[in-house]
C-alpha cells in the first residue's frame, strides 16, 4: 500500500473516531502533497511524499520551539501533537548513536580532514538519512566531528 493510500485510510479512521487534531493534520499533509504534485505536474512517489512529510515535521518542530521560547506552551503542545501524527508516516528515525556512527563512517570514507570538507560530508549523509533524521542534528554532529 502506498503512503498516500495509508494517509487516506488514516484520514477516514480519524473521521470515524472524531479525532479532530489527527484529521486536521492528515488533511494538511494531503493538501501539501497535492500542492507539490501540482507544482511539479506529476504524481508523487513514496520517496517524494516522505520528503513533503519531513518538511512539515521540521516546520512543526521549529514552531513548537518558537512557541516554547515565546511563552505559549498551549500552542507548542498542539504543534508537538501534530508532529507525533506526522512521525507515524515517516520511516523510523535514527537515534543519535546511530547518527554518530554514520558521521564517523562517512568522514573516514571520504577522508574529510576539517571544516572545509563539511559540504561533501553533508551531501553524502543527507542522501543516506533522508526522512530518517533531523538535518540540523546531522549538521551539528558533522560540525562537532570535523572541528574536533
Amino acid at each position: 500500500m502506498s503512503l498516500q493510500d495509508q494517509l487516506l485510510d488514516a484520514m477516514k479512521t480519524a473521521m470515524k473516531a472524531r479525532d479532530s487534531l489527527r484529521l486536521a493534520t492528515i488533511r494538511g499533509v494531503r493538501t501539501a502533497i497535492k500542492n507539490r504534485e501540482i507544482e511539479i505536474g506529476s504524481p508523487l512517489d513514496d520517496e517524494a511524499v516522505i520528503s513533503v512529510i519531513a518538511t512539515l515535521a521540521k516546520q512543526r518542530r521549529e514552531a513548537a520551539s518558537a512557541f516554547r521560547d515565546g511563552d505559549r506552551p498551549e500552542l507548542a503542545e498542539k504543534e508537538e501533537a501534530e508532529l507525533l501524527v506526522l512521525q507515524e508516516f515517516l520511516p523510523a528515525q535514527l537515534d543519535e548513536a546511530d547518527l554518530r556512527a554514520m558521521v564517523e563512517e562517512t568522514v573516514t570514507a571520504l577522508g574529510a580532514a576539517g571544516m572545509k570538507d563539511m559540504g561533501r560530508v553533508m551531501k553524502e549523509l543527507t542522501a543516506r538519512t533522508k526522512g530518517r533524521a533531523d538535518g540540523k542534528l546531522v549538521s551539528d554532529l558533522v560540525r562537532a566531528r570535523l572541528a574536533g
